[in-house]
């Protein structure tokens, strides 16, 4: 019997345990939804509901919590965000990796550095200056953060840049560009795989990013689909049924987007790693 064989049993074992460790969740969280609070509390969590159409949960997620403002809330700094983030990320690629300056390598060391130092340990002064800059309280406050600390990105789109040949800066001066219509006119459009593997990575972190809009924005007026969810937890305990609810509606806008563009997701990411 050979190795490839006796590997191909454990192949997809680990396949079906990776399936199992990511949908059984979901199905508890969607069994949890569909609960009253006394069925919650008194049944197990893969006990069926008594009324599989009990969309009671689901109402009290959308109306009181605020689903709704929280949608909004998260599409406008999402977008912002992601404007900011391709921005400043794709001119940030381009200087460092087209332009000779001193102190070059010191940037692309700090940036580095940058990646290794616990977000948890700069809060008290983030805080400080984002107060001091008259942003807490406000979407400008996330939107600052999310642009602020994406070293990532950068460092996708200055690996995609490397790829995209100096000549092409040089034909284009040649014809009396300038370097803003050179990034403008032709380094930005080729670096749109690098943007769509940036906007999917960067766009999931938002969507699912709960302690930065907590902590900057504890308005109700300004809470997102994550703040909005805990709404429903209090000192004295929490709808969990509801939570369940709230939960699924956040998942759905996800899960649809997935489905309606998995070829461009697959496309974007799989040429944004390869370059």
């Amino acid at each position: 019997m050979t190795l490839r064989a006796l590997l191909t049993p454990g192949k997809y074992l680990t396949l079906i345990l990776a399936v199992l460790f990511t949908f059984v969740p979901l199905v508890v969280i969607v069994i949890a939804s569909l609960k009253t609070a006394s069925e919650f509390a008194t049944t197990g969590p893969f006990t069926p509901p008594g009324n599989w159409l009990n969309l009671a949960n689901y109402a009290t997620a959308f109306t009181q919590g605020g689903m709704v403002l929280g949608f909004v809330n998260t599409a406008l700094i999402m977008a912002a965000s992601l404007v900011g983030t391709i921005l400043l990320g794709t001119m940030a690629a381009y200087a460092i990796d087209r332009f000779e300056f001193r102190g070059r390598g010191v940037v692309m060391a700090l940036f580095l550095i940058a990646t290794l130092i616990p977000s948890v340990t700069t809060q008290v002064a983030t805080f400080q200056i984002v107060n001091a800059m008259g942003l807490y309280n406000t979407r400008g406050a996330a939107i600052l953060l999310f642009m602020g600390t994406d070293i990532v990105s950068i460092y996708i789109f200055i690996q995609y840049m490397s790829t995209i040949s100096k000549s092409l800066d040089e034909a284009a001066m040649l014809d009396g560009a300038n370097r803003w219509t050179i990034y403008w006119r032709i380094i930005l459009p080729l670096l749109r795989p690098a943007i769509a593997t940036a906007v999917i990575i960067k766009g999931i972190a938002m969507y699912n990013e709960f302690y930065i809009p907590f902590l900057y924005m504890p308005d109700k007026d300004l809470a997102v689909l994550s703040t909005s969810l805990f709404n429903f937890k209090g000192p004295f305990g929490a709808q969990w049924e509801v939570i369940s609810a709230g939960t699924v509606l956040v998942i759905l806008p996800t899960l649809v987007i997935f489905l309606v563009l998995q070829k461009q997701i697959y496309a974007g990411m799989t040429s944004g790693a390869t370059k």
